[in-house]
């Protein structure tokens, strides 16, 4: 089934392949970037990237033409700058704005032309089925596909026994089935960036990228936490971390709780959570002085039980736990029984 995709869709969703031939047809040319007129292009490029960076997702759609090739410009500093955080904060970022617009159209579309776009986006890049209910207000996806894709998500609103499941599919509203596609929206990004070849670059472009590689490489390289001393769930946690991947929510609080117990200051968690791709400075440091009593409702959170670990599959339990109940026993027995 041919789809007809005008450049409102292609701006919201520049990784399709047809964002790809709109530009191929425009002639566009990179030299071109070096002209005055052209500076709008360069200057929103380094802004999407920037917002991405601060652990927020570039809003502007004004200009149809003008974000597809934004999109692609990005795509070329990000590749060109070459550090891997930047990357994962990025494509994190892209997917969470098309997540957005897609959640935004599949609410207000005919019920025609929601499947147009399940078939584009969902099933041609991902391989994931969708169903439209009759009334047109839910959406099903097979039990598999949900499965495959929830369990990375910790939750208690995605385990399978609080999902309406019916004739072996999971029914779900429009944000929910476009949050199943996050995580592989932005590996399509990272894989985009890193299968690209970097053509000749204008010098507009190449000053910029040079600007952004010596102002992001001190503050994006690989904070790594020495993990040794630690029980083998904040163990996995940190690794994680310096992996430069994300946490789930539970994970996070799992973290943060345990390190303001056995007393690390909030600046020290903070840097702990630098990796991270969706890291806003300004909303951990809250969050972590929220979990430790000084904002919000001024309570101090307590460290999850390991038995409310591994109900939500945050336990790494090895033979050194020997029969903790809590993280923070962790070689305390050991060290009682000598």
């Amino acid at each position: 089934m041919a789809i007809k995709m005008g450049t409102g869709d292609l701006a919201k969703y520049p990784f399709l392949n047809e964002a790809g031939d709109y530009l191929r047809q425009s002639g566009f040319d990179w030299e071109e970037l070096d002209r005055p007129d052209t500076r709008e292009i360069l200057e929103r490029a380094e802004e999407r990237l920037r917002t991405a960076v601060a652990g927020n997702v570039y809003e502007k759609l004004d200009r149809y033409e003008t974000e597809i090739l934004t999109f692609v410009v990005t795509l070329i500093m990000v590749k060109s700058i070459g550090l891997d955080p930047v990357l994962k904060k990025y494509a994190l970022a892209e997917a969470r704005r098309a997540e957005k617009f897609l959640s935004e159209d599949l609410r207000r579309q005919s019920d025609a032309q929601r499947r147009a776009l399940f078939i584009k986006i969902f099933e041609d890049l991902f391989g994931l089925k969708i169903d439209v209910t009759e009334d047109g207000r839910l959406f099903k996806v097979r039990v598999t596909d949900y499965l495959r894709r929830s369990s990375h998500f910790h939750e208690q609103e995605w385990k399978m026994i609080n999902r309406l499941v019916q004739a072996g599919q999971v029914f779900l509203d429009a944000d929910e089935t476009v949050r199943l596609i996050r995580n592989e929206l932005a590996i399509l990004i990272i894989n985009k960036v890193r299968g690209m070849s970097l053509p000749t670059l204008p010098n507009s472009l190449v000053e910029r990228v040079e600007q952004m590689r010596a102002e992001l490489t001190p503050r994006f390289e690989y904070r790594t936490q020495v993990v040794t001393e630690y029980p083998p769930c904040i163990k996995h946690a940190l690794d994680v971390m310096n992996r430069g991947e994300n946490l789930p929510h539970s994970a996070r609080l799992m973290l943060a709780t345990y390190m303001l117990a056995i007393g690390k200051p909030v600046d020290t968690i903070v840097e702990i959570f630098k990796n991270a791709p969706d890291f806003n400075e300004r909303i951990t440091r809250y969050q972590v002085e929220h979990l430790a009593g000084s904002k919000g409702s001024r309570t101090k959170y307590s460290v999850p039980s390991c038995e409310k670990l591994r109900a939500e599959n945050l336990c790494f339990a090895t033979a050194e736990c020997d029969g903790i109940v809590n993280p923070l026993q962790f070689g305390k027995k050991r060290a009682n029984k000598k």
